[in-house]
């Protein structure tokens, strides 16, 4: 070994894929999403919601303020 100690990296954070993404703040299109995925889910319509949620993730302006 070398001797040479280095800083540990910050663990990464990732989101938690079984929960639905937030809306971005103020974007119009992400809250139609979210109220879109919130109806599809509880008329027990999994894959509409789950569709929702990855054009939500998808969304320019979502990406832009979860980055």
């Amino acid at each position: 070994m070398s001797g040479q100690q280095t800083k540990p990296e910050p663990p990464i954070s990732l989101p938690d894929p079984t929960r639905p993404p937030r809306p971005a703040a103020g974007c119009d299109v992400c809250a139609a999403l979210d109220k879109q995925r919130a109806g599809h889910e509880g008329r027990g319509n999994t894959r509409a919601a789950t569709t929702c949620e990855v054009e939500m993730r998808n969304h320019p302006k979502h990406t832009a303020s979860t980055s």
